[in-house]
């Protein structure tokens, strides 16, 4: 089976919000997938269709078959790093904030 691969990485978002976007997607066809993401409320949608228009793009350079001939094979959501901050307490305390990144990895299978 022919397959072709997108990861974005970094991608300043919680993981667990991302999945939610992801959930959506996965083992759809890319028409599908790309409605499913088109509209969307979710802020992660918005992101991981760049990387499935992505993936796509590298299918169709690649492998040579047609956008409609794809279909979603593997949706991933992983958590990078964390950028900890901290936020002033009252009485001179501080509670930490942890600012999650996400890495996407998507990757779609010709039919």
């Amino acid at each position: 089976m022919q397959t072709a691969k997108s990861s974005t990485k970094y991608v300043r978002i919680s993981p667990r919000k991302a999945r939610l976007a992801a959930d959506l997607i996965r083992g759809r066809s890319v028409e599908e997938a790309n409605i499913q993401l088109m509209y969307c409320k979710l802020r992660a949608g918005r992101l991981l269709k760049k990387t499935l228009d992505t993936a796509v793009a590298n299918a169709e350079t690649q492998l040579n078959v047609q956008r409609g001939d794809l279909k979603v094979q593997e949706v991933r959501v992983d958590a990078g790093p964390v950028m900890k901050r901290a936020k002033p307490k009252n009485r001179g305390g501080s509670a930490p904030v942890m600012k999650r990144t996400s890495h996407f990895t998507i990757v779609v299978a010709a039919q």
